[in-house]
This record gives structure tokens, sequence and C-alpha cells, in this order.
């Protein structure tokens, strides 16, 4: 795998746990196999990779679950957001793509573990598009606007907001 330099941020839905890592790997993948379904709650799971040594936690820790032998699957304690794959004897570490600030940058080039794929993911880009979250849900939009808790997709000082920032 190529190294190259890349400034990249991210962590989890609640904000609880944030990373920043200095490089990256060019093996941005999508993996089908069943612990990674298990692990990310849903049918595959997007991941990219950053060496070891060039990630720092800039506000909490990941939790982990040793899903096998030699494999760590980090997530935050308090949301439950998955954050990385680790194979605990490599160099590197594979953040979640979805848990990046601008997970757009990663373009997945590969897909593995297809053992696991789901018969009907082929058919995925052939459904129907709808609208927006505003437009579909115009009536519970501003609600959830509104009262929104999502860490945003940049680093903060202070983390969580006041109370009196979501009334």
């Amino acid at each position: 795998m190529k190294r190259y330099a890349q400034e990249v941020s991210g962590g989890c839905q609640c904000g609880a746990v944030r990373y920043h890592a200095t490089e990256m790997l060019d093996n941005s993948h999508i993996c089908h196999c069943r612990m990674c379904q298990k692990a990310a709650g849903n049918i595959f799971i997007a991941l990219v990779a950053a060496p070891r040594e060039a990630i720092a936690w800039t506000r909490g820790q990941p939790a982990r679950f040793r899903s096998s032998e030699h494999v760590d699957r980090g997530f935050c304690a308090n949301c439950g957001t998955p954050l990385f794959y680790e194979n605990v004897n490599g160099g590197h570490l594979n953040f979640t793509t979805g848990s990046l600030d601008h997970p757009e940058l990663f373009p997945p080039h590969v897909h593995c573990g297809i053992e696991g794929r789901v018969p009907w993911f082929a058919a995925l880009p052939t459904m129907e598009w709808l609208g927006t979250t505003e437009a579909e849900m115009s009536a519970e939009a501003p609600d959830i606007r509104a009262t929104n808790r999502q860490h945003p997709d940049h680093d903060t000082n202070d983390w969580p907001p006041r109370s009196s920032d979501h009334e």
C-alpha cells in the first residue's frame, strides 16, 4: 500500500471520540464479510487506513471489541459509532470511511469479503432515489435540525454544546 501525506480528522456521532491522522494509505475499500456486516450493523463497511504512528486521538478514547484473535473493532462507548478495524499485529488502522469528516475524499477502489455480499447489493444503483430529508420529511425536518445532537464534521474546542444551544 502506498502512503501519502494527508491531514484527516473524524470521530463519532456524539463527539466523545475524535481522531486526527497526518498520513493515509491508498487502500480505500468496501468489505462485505459477515463479521464486518455485524460490526457496522449494515450490509457492508467502507474502510480506509492510516499508519498507526500517524494517528492521534484528539478527544476521548475508543472502546474496543476483539472480534477475532487478531482483530480489534473500535467504537464510541457513548453513541456506538463504529470507528475502525485494526489487525493488532499490523502497522495501520482502518478507519470507517463514514466516521471521517470528509468521507467523499476516499472513494473505494475494491470490494472484498464478497462471500458475505447480500444478493441484492448489485441492484442498489437501480433503485429509485428519493429527495432530501428536508423534502421527504418536511414536517419532521425542522424539529430534527433544532434538536440535532450530532457532532459537526470538524474539530470543536468544546463538546457537547450547552443545552441552550439546542433549544
